[in-house]
């Protein structure tokens, strides 16, 4: 559950300049309020760490850059679309970064590792898929619906499909890790 909560608020924080956005925006109606109250949280966050002296990312650096310019592209147009755009790319990032064979091991623990090591790199590749979908949907939903509606879904999508997908593996991993270790003892029982 450690892992998890880690990860939520690594994801939370990697959000937290779009989720201000459209906050702001829904509730000023305000673009270049929204558009420069995001830019300043993503700025803020990238400064906290590097006063704290903390390891910033490649992922983070990429996502300031695309704050930045999808929010500069969001002013000069007056088109939010820019903003709505940019978690495709960060959905394409992340599922070219989980592309990586045993991204998915430093996840484990021991135990399950014993039982289960082919089902972490599997499901690496499977939440790679995901993403990949994920990034799709964005670039679909961002060009045909409203910045609101937008919003709503891919909020909605994204934490539904995140938090299923942790439970479908958590579920299957444990069912079939359970299995084999049965298995396991029957075979020395026998032997």
């Amino acid at each position: 559950m450690k892992g998890l909560d880690f990860a939520g608020r690594a994801l939370l924080a990697d959000l937290a300049s779009t989720l201000l956005f459209l906050s702001l925006y829904e509730l000023t109606h305000n673009i270049a309020v929204a558009v420069g109250a995001g830019i300043a949280l993503a700025l803020a966050q990238i400064g906290w760490k590097l006063a704290r002296r903390c390891r910033i990312d490649a992922l983070q650096w990429v996502s300031l850059f695309l704050v930045i310019s999808s929010g500069a592209a969001t002013l000069i147009t007056r088109d939010p679309r820019f903003v709505m755009l940019k978690p495709t790319v960060i959905y394409l990032l992340v599922g070219l970064t989980m592309m990586r064979r045993g991204w998915m091991l430093r996840y484990m623990s021991e135990r399950a590792m014993s039982f289960v090591p082919d089902l972490a790199y599997g499901f690496g590749y499977v939440w790679a898929g995901m993403m990949f979908f994920s990034a799709a949907l964005n670039l679909v939903l961002a060009l045909t619906l409203d910045l609101v509606a937008w919003g709503t879904l891919m909020s909605i999508w994204g934490a539904a499909s995140k938090i299923g997908l942790f439970f479908l593996q958590y579920g299957i991993m444990r069912f079939v890790g359970h299995r084999r270790y049965l298995a396991g003892q029957s075979a020395m029982l026998t032997a």
